[in-house]
């Protein structure tokens, strides 16, 4: 039974080798000495103003979820594309109840303006 894991094992060695192998090779061959310009911040080709971590608004971070639970959620509607002749009225009140669901957090979200970009 363990020799049809016999390949992943090779093959996840492979790539550790590979992994361990590109590290080694770059900072044998790479260069080893920073100079001020070098180690500065790049920004556009300009002189950056203010630190280089600052607080991003949480808005864009939800967005970001809203967008993904969403996007998740429609994903489920294509396996019952394909199979929805065969499982009959049950399976089309089971989508009616998903899809309401969806419609029902999606219009508490447009109440709460998290949908609105300032």
């Amino acid at each position: 039974m363990l020799g049809s894991f016999l390949p992943i094992l090779i093959l996840f060695l492979i790539a550790v080798f590979i992994a361990v192998f590109v590290i080694t090779v770059s900072s044998l061959l790479g260069p080893r000495r920073g100079t001020p310009r070098k180690l500065a911040p790049y920004e556009s080709g300009m002189e950056p103003i203010g630190p280089a971590i600052r607080r991003i608004p949480v808005k864009f971070y939800v967005v970001a979820m809203l967008f993904i639970v969403f996007d998740i959620e429609v994903v489920f509607f294509y396996p019952y594309a394909l199979v929805f002749r065969q499982l009959g009225v049950p399976g089309l009140i089971a989508i009616g109840v998903f899809f309401l669901v969806l419609v029902i957090g999606f219009a508490y979200e447009w109440k709460k303006g998290s949908l609105t970009w300032e």
